[in-house]
């Protein structure tokens, strides 16, 4: 697969990615008499308007595995179910409605998960979602989607709409800015946001994308040319980018809100390692621990290393 390059610019709007995949989805539903929303009373669409589709618009309760069942029974009679559920609970709690009902039977159902990684941090560790995407991307026929910014969900989402399998979308819980004004992102296609010849940062998911071009900006004012890569499919990963990457630049670092194990600096690793080239890949993740503790995002994110100067600092330790 090709990498779409473009640099980036200032950060523009902030917005919630969640807001926007409602937004897109609304209009999706209005358009189409194929797609159905169910949710686990999100509250994401308790303002929402859905005019003449409100009868497709159906409000299961807190009851995951459940909410996985029906909208598998959906599929199977030819709807396109979008379901709503927070992350942690759709990798854990309803994964064996997952694994069987759905991917089992490759089955058009898009699971779109919040609150993904260290966002519901101030509901503590029972909410934090940092398993994952190591759990979805194992499973077969499943699409990992991890949008960076608010004009790559509404791209995403758009285009996952279309596809004949299962698709599982990571979305945050609050604003992050928009990275820059670029060509849309295609699902299966690393974006290059800064080109460089020294070092490649490979990142997923908003906070990880912004610290590895933050860290990019702090390696030039050390004469270190680092090329960043926004990594927004985890599932089908692109290989060519990552070979890429391992064969034009002396090593790889990823950046991800999820736990160090499975994640994406796994499947990275996974690539290189089973085409043989010599590259190292250094991970910047959580750690093999619970990440213990309420408060915000960014704080958590800080107390659990994902940031820009642990990016930096795993760049400056590839050999020269």
């Amino acid at each position: 697969m090709s990498v779409v390059t473009a640099e980036p610019t200032a950060p523009e709007r902030t917005r919630a990615a969640r807001e926007v995949y409602r937004d897109v989805l609304v209009e999706l539903v209005a358009e189409d008499d194929r797609y159905v929303c169910l949710d686990s009373d999100t509250g994401l669409f308790s303002a929402t308007s859905w005019g003449g589709a409100a009868r497709r618009y159906l409000n299961l309760g807190i009851a995951e595995q459940n909410l996985m069942g029906v909208a598998a029974g959906l599929a199977r009679s030819g709807r396109v179910p979008f379901v709503n559920t927070m992350a942690t609970f759709a990798a854990t709690r309803a994964l064996e409605a997952v694994k069987l009902d759905i991917a089992y039977n490759g089955l058009p159902v898009r699971i779109a998960a919040t609150h993904g990684g260290l966002s519901a941090g101030h509901l503590g560790s029972t909410h934090h979602a940092l398993e994952d995407l190591a759990v979805m991307r194992l499973l077969p026929h499943m699409t990992v989607l991890v949008p960076a910014d608010g004009p790559a969900t509404e791209s995403l989402v758009r285009a996952a709409a279309e596809l004949p399998g299962p698709v599982y979308l990571r979305l945050g819980r609050g604003a992050t800015p928009d990275l820059a004004a670029r060509e849309p992102v295609r699902i299966g296609v690393a974006q290059s946001l800064r080109r460089g010849t020294d070092v490649t940062l490979i990142a997923t998911g908003p906070h990880p994308v912004l610290a590895a071009v933050e860290a990019a900006d702090a390696l030039a004012a050390d004469g270190v040319d680092a090329a960043v890569l926004n990594m927004h499919t985890v599932k089908p990963l692109d290989v060519e980018a990552i070979v890429t990457a391992a064969t034009r630049t002396r090593g790889i670092v990823t950046v991800e809100e999820h736990w160090a194990a499975g994640g994406l600096g796994s499947a990275v690793a996974e690539v290189v390692a089973g085409l043989g080239i010599a590259c190292p890949v250094r991970r910047v993740a959580v750690a093999d621990r619970f990440a213990a503790g309420t408060g915000g995002h960014r704080h958590l994110l800080a107390r659990n290393g994902i940031t820009a100067a642990a990016v930096a600092e795993q760049a400056r330790r590839l050999p020269a």
